[in-house]
């Protein structure tokens, strides 16, 4: 499927969402944002099927960032753009009921960057870099940026990398841990990713609630959190994928989940 500036492929129960403004590496404007939106409703539409989302960009880039060609910011200036695009995007992939992988490829700049990093599982080849592009041109980090690289990097780093603004080779990201698998080329990681995304896809309905706590616990007490895992186990423990996993455990099989 075709939307403004995004493409999307359904393989079974695996989603491939594709960046698609290679000429400019695929940084995003209002009409790829468009494209974002009608192409997440189809991921979140259950009579599609979808069990995990896969998110790459084609050509040389994954994302660029916010695309600055013919730039308005419109009513409530570039924050304005945040709230009124952006951070509805950011929320609903936050709240999707499945893993999301990130396979990039290249650059992942700016809001790229945050892109990037919403996967749950980050695989990079190893000719990607990362970049808090942002003191560049005199704004500051966004897409949740802030929230995120403090927490998996530390303080001193995630300072480093906004106020610098310099190139984070993939490398090095992956020594940090922002980086989950680290491929050779770009076809070594979409291979690998595929695999990846193709596991996930294939896993029980409890990666979903997996994921939900996970995104708690930046929030949660720890008494809120414990009582957070005892309402999820609840509910995992109700569907027919805990009956199927506890079955394959003492036939001593491999278990075959449904998602549900």
């Amino acid at each position: 499927m075709d939307f403004d500036k995004v493409t999307l492929d359904f393989d079974e129960n695996v989603a491939t969402l594709r960046f698609n403004h290679p000429e400019v590496l695929n940084a995003i404007g209002a009409d790829m944002m468009q494209g974002l939106d009608a192409a997440l409703r189809e991921v979140e539409d259950p009579n599609n099927g979808i069990r995990c989302l896969l998110i790459t960009g084609v050509g040389r880039g994954f994302c660029a960032g916010a695309n600055l060609s013919g730039r308005g910011d419109g009513k409530g200036g570039a924050g304005g753009t945040l709230r009124s695009s952006y951070h509805p995007l950011f929320f609903r992939m936050r709240e999707l009921d499945m893993p999301i992988v990130t396979a990039v490829n290249g650059a992942a700049a700016g809001v790229g960057m945050s892109f990037a990093l919403f996967g749950d599982i980050v695989c990079a080849s190893k000719g990607a870099f990362f970049l808090q592009a942002f003191a560049r041109i005199g704004l500051v980090p966004d897409g949740g940026a802030t929230f995120f690289l403090p927490r998996m990097i530390g303080w001193g780093r995630a300072m480093e990398l906004s106020l610098l603004a310099e190139r984070l080779p993939a490398e090095r990201a992956y020594e940090w841990g922002l980086v989950n698998r680290l491929y050779d080329d770009n076809d070594a990681l979409m291979e690998g990713a595929g695999a990846i995304a193709t596991q996930l896809a294939g896993g029980p309905a409890s990666l979903a609630m997996i994921r939900q706590a996970y995104w708690a616990s930046w929030d949660n007490s720890y008494e809120q959190q414990l009582d957070l895992e005892a309402r999820l186990q609840a509910r995992a423990g109700r569907t027919k994928d805990y009956a199927e996993g506890v079955s394959a455990f003492l036939q001593k099989r491999d278990a075959e989940f449904k998602g549900a």
